[in-house]
């Protein structure tokens, strides 16, 4: 991830400076553990400043709009109790080529500042942390004891000290190319990493894009550079220079990233907070989404292979008492031939009533005949009440598995990060699942939390032109199925094989081509637990066949009255 680095951040900060100064603080809230919304209001518009000190990701833009569910946190009821109704009057550097910014706080603008917030965008030691007019700390986003740093702790009735300053030299427009090439090419090594190690304020990304602009591979040793090279290299230099001076900066994306250089564009973007705001929000996203989707997997493996072997103990046990009648039979045998038996007897052979085949009837040498028959028929009984007990726990734990392969088919199907909505997907399905307690209630809600089920249904449409609508978890196909179907519309799911409710949506009077029908057939067999198969069965039927069973787990559903086609879900792959 591409961190902030001097030059974005003064980028972002002269926007912000140029358009929402002053405005009046409306609201703050808490979007997770690692960002802050301030509802911003000017005479001409409103909206969010967002400062994030996520250890990766760690910037300040104006942003979306917060999520509607409650904010549980305390650092932004503390900061909304302090900023609430005042002024945001300023936005200044702690000092020339610092990574802190000071945001002041007063009555009303032309007043001196009775609050600041620092925003420390320092990769992992980033920071937010709100004082008094006297720079004593009120509160910090994240609390630095005298144990973890005894260089600069970060401690509530503390004075704010500043972090320590930068020890390199810093770039000057006013600096030859004789002595930036001398101090660059001192001692031999990579131009890349000598420009890094020779002055403050620049970032590996920076340095790439000045590079690729000059013509030059980063990792070119400083010894073979010819004057060509090095006047080119110097004319970017000074171009980032006065860019820094002029505030006149060009928002881009590039193959790997940003930029706010205008180099190594491939798409232009209106501003640097629509820059910030969406490479951050994507990112994070991201990284969201695969842990997410990681722990999710981890979990539903352990449980389904517990009841798996659940099912199986059961199977055994059932497999076991199918021997109930033979232990009867033997009993029975016993009892008609007690004349055959002789005390100290291990073992009888006896002629079968029906087959007249001979049966072998292990004995317990220290019991009479009648004894052993009444062994055999209390192991009889014992059987039939195993398979009483065992049947509806057996049904209930494959009810179980069922229900948590479907769980395991939706993740299957959101393999890859590609919108908010695959995440907010994945988080659905999380809360399915603590809903379903099989996961512990995390400490903070999550966003889908407290919302409606999403309706970002998988979308398509077929030959003649009608829409198809695709369940992306549980909830969506809940949602699909018994919310959204109307009376004439077509619901599709592979026949018996964990997967998602498709719905063929037509108007009334619409009748679907067969080309329509085997072209949804298709789509249900691929977004099912059988998309690597040739041919999958498909039912379909009216959305009025469809049921939920009393009690049912979300995406469990009943049908009747269903066709049943050949999915072909390697054309869906093909395409």
């Amino acid at each position: 991830m591409q961190p902030v680095d001097f030059t974005t951040l003064t980028a972002t900060c002269s926007e912000i400076r140029a358009n929402w100064l002053p405005s009046r603080i409306e609201q703050v809230y808490q979007r997770d553990r690692y960002t802050i919304a301030i509802a911003l209001r000017t005479l001409k518009q409103r909206d969010w400043l967002q400062i994030s000190w996520h250890p990766q990701a760690a910037h300040i833009c104006i942003g979306d709009p917060p999520p509607r569910s409650p904010d549980t946190f305390t650092f932004s009821q503390q900061l909304i109790h302090q900023l609430g109704g005042l002024a945001l009057v300023g936005i200044e550097a702690i000092a020339p080529w610092e990574r802190v910014i000071d945001l002041q706080f007063a009555r009303r603008p032309g007043e001196s500042a009775l609050y600041h917030v620092y925003a420390e965008i320092m990769g992992k030691y980033s920071n937010v942390i709100l004082t008094d007019a006297s720079n004593i700390i009120i509160t910090a986003a994240h609390q630095v004891s005298q144990q973890q740093s005894s260089v600069r702790p970060i401690q509530t009735g503390q004075p704010y000290e500043t972090p320590p300053k930068l020890t390199g030299t810093v770039p000057s427009l006013s600096e030859s190319q004789e002595r930036w090439q001398e101090r660059v090419s001192l001692v031999p090594g990579a131009i890349k990493r000598q420009l890094l190690k020779s002055y403050s304020g620049l970032s590996a990304a920076l340095l790439e894009l000045m590079l690729l602009e000059a013509n030059i591979a980063p990792e070119t040793s400083t010894d073979t550079l010819n004057p060509d090279d090095w006047q080119r290299l110097f004319k970017r230099w000074q171009e980032w220079l006065q860019t820094l001076n002029s505030k006149k900066f060009q928002p881009a994306w590039t193959k790997d990233g940003y930029t706010v250089m205008g180099w190594g564009v491939v798409e232009k973007v209106k501003d640097v907070q629509e820059l910030l705001n969406r490479y951050y929000s994507n990112q994070i996203d991201q990284q969201l989404f695969s842990q997410l989707r990681h722990q999710l997997s981890q979990k539903l493996n352990n449980i389904l292979a517990k009841l798996r072997n659940k099912a199986q103990t059961f199977t055994t046990r059932l497999q076991q008492s199918d021997r109930a009648d033979e232990y009867r039979q033997k009993a029975d045998l016993l009892m008609a031939h007690l004349q055959n038996w002789q005390p100290g007897m291990k073992e009888i052979i006896l002629a079968d009533f029906e087959t007249n085949l001979p049966v072998a009837i292990a004995l317990q040498p220290d019991k009479n005949a009648v004894q052993n028959a009444q062994g055999l028929y209390k192991q009889h009984q014992k059987l039939k009440r195993a398979r009483a007990a065992v049947e509806p726990l057996l049904l209930e734990v494959q009810t179980e598995i069922e229900y948590l392969e479907q769980v395991e088919a939706a993740i299957a199907q959101i393999d890859t990060y590609q919108t908010s909505e695959d995440l907010r997907a994945l988080e659905e399905i999380r809360e399915e699942l603590i809903g379903q307690k099989y996961l512990e209630d995390p400490e903070y809600r999550s966003r889908s939390a407290n919302e409606p089920p999403s309706t970002n249904f998988h979308r398509y449409l077929t030959p003649s032109g009608f829409e198809v609508l695709i369940g992306r978890n549980n909830r969506q196909n809940d949602q699909l199925t018994f919310r959204v179907a109307g009376d004439y519309d077509i619901w599709f799911h592979a026949q018996e094989i964990p997967g998602s409710h498709l719905l063929l949506r037509l108007e009334p009077g619409a009748v679907a081509e067969e080309a329509d029908l085997q072209f949804v057939a298709n789509l249900a067999a691929y977004y099912s637990r059988a998309r690597q198969s040739d041919r999958v069965p498909v039912v379909y039927t009216q959305p009025k066949h469809v049921y939920k069973p009393k009690g049912a787990k979300p995406g469990i559903a009943i049908y009747k009255q269903e066709s049943i086609l050949w999915g072909k879900p390697q054309i869906v792959i093909g395409h």
